[in-house]
């Protein structure tokens, strides 16, 4: 008999969270522990942190949106190809074989992950700029004619057939797409985790942070909206009073001020594309589980990535401090923040390259 589903399990993001408790319920463990997969360990595995910001100038209003976690990279992907789990990915044009899936999957005792419009949920509350993009939400079970789901309220929510099928078949990208664990496959869904697989998610999440080029599948022009590329832009756009691009003029309107610090500081500081110390706590966290499984014996990766994992929560406190600076607004005073994200990005970068190491992807 498959472990209970518990819906209020704290988490520090939303798909790492969400895939623990997933995981535990589906009974998947960590093969290299013998123990369940910790959020921090699924959440390295996906890629951890990173940095993107972007805003955008429209008629009525201007926007400002980061993401600190690993990213446009395949988070949650790589979180379950490299876990070793049997996972099952499906996704369909047609309603009716996503509900067939659906109940099928739900058969074995095992909760099922479907995408959403998270505002198109009967109890949600619609966000347009939230809302552009699909989120993970587990199914837990049938229930008559309708189902269970953990859209991370702490509690199994119910909802209809109907309404499951329109949120899911909302947007385009992701319609009616569904993961869920093959109970008792007897095989792996991915590559299995090994010391090598540990030391290639390392690798890949401090290339994206160090890289100067965009991300893959990103326009070249884009680069300097990413990883530390990124912040650094950040800082000087912050600093600039008189250019196209600096946020003096910008945000020099009062109400697109407001409403883009107001967004900033929403997705800085909440679960979705951020967490709490912008996800370097948890990151902290992941080195520390990972060093001594991934280590080649020589102690060189071991003290590394430990000593990393000292400095990342102290990172966290300053990405707190930043998101506090963006909550008091001060005017549009940007010296401060800026001066701030400067010098995360010296400290982001350090502390990088010393986890980073020798190390390469896939190695």
């Amino acid at each position: 008999m498959l472990p209970a589903y518990a819906p209020r399990t704290a988490h520090s993001h939303w798909d790492s969270g969400l895939w623990t408790r997933v995981f535990a319920a589906s009974g998947t463990i960590n093969p290299m522990t013998g123990a369940p997969f910790t959020e921090a360990m699924l959440a390295g595995l996906g890629g951890g942190i990173g940095f993107m910001l972007f805003t955008f100038e429209y008629t009525e209003v201007t926007t400002a949106s980061v993401v600190m976690r690993f990213h446009p990279g395949p988070f949650v992907e790589n979180m379950l190809s490299r876990s070793g789990a049997a996972v099952s990915i499906q996704q369909t044009g047609s309603a009716r074989l996503a509900q067939a899936r659906l109940d099928a999957a739900l058969e074995t005792g095992a909760p099922a992950v479907v995408r959403v419009v998270r505002g198109q949920l009967p109890w949600a509350e619609a966000e347009p700029w939230a809302d552009m993009d699909s989120m993970d939400i587990a199914v837990v079970a049938r229930d008559g004619d309708a189902y269970l789901v953990d859209d991370g309220g702490g509690r199994l929510e119910r909802i209809s057939a109907a309404a499951l099928g329109g949120a899911r078949g909302k947007r385009k990208a992701d319609k009616h797409w569904q993961a869920h664990v093959l109970v008792d496959a007897g095989r792996d869904g991915g590559a299995a985790l090994t010391p090598q697989v540990l030391r290639g998610a390392v690798a890949q999440t401090m290339e994206a942070l160090l890289s100067e080029s965009a991300p893959p599948g990103i326009p070249a022009g884009y680069a300097k909206n990413f990883g530390l590329a990124g912040m650094r832009s950040w800082a000087a756009w912050l600093r600039d009073t008189s250019g196209k691009r600096g946020w003096a003029r910008i945000f020099a309107d009062p109400d697109r001020r407001a409403g883009a610090m107001s967004m900033l500081h929403r997705q800085l500081t909440g679960k979705r594309y951020s967490g709490p110390g912008a996800l370097r706590p948890l990151y902290a966290q992941f080195l520390r589980e990972a060093a001594p499984l991934a280590d080649a014996g020589d102690g060189v990766i071991l003290s590394r990535w430990l000593e990393a994992a000292g400095e990342y929560p102290k990172l966290g406190a300053h990405w707190t401090w930043l998101a506090a600076l963006i909550e008091l607004d001060a005017g549009g005073d940007f010296a401060a923040m800026s001066e701030t994200v400067a010098a995360l990005a010296d400290a982001e970068e350090r502390t990088a390259r010393l986890a980073m190491g020798t190390l390469m992807t896939g190695s």
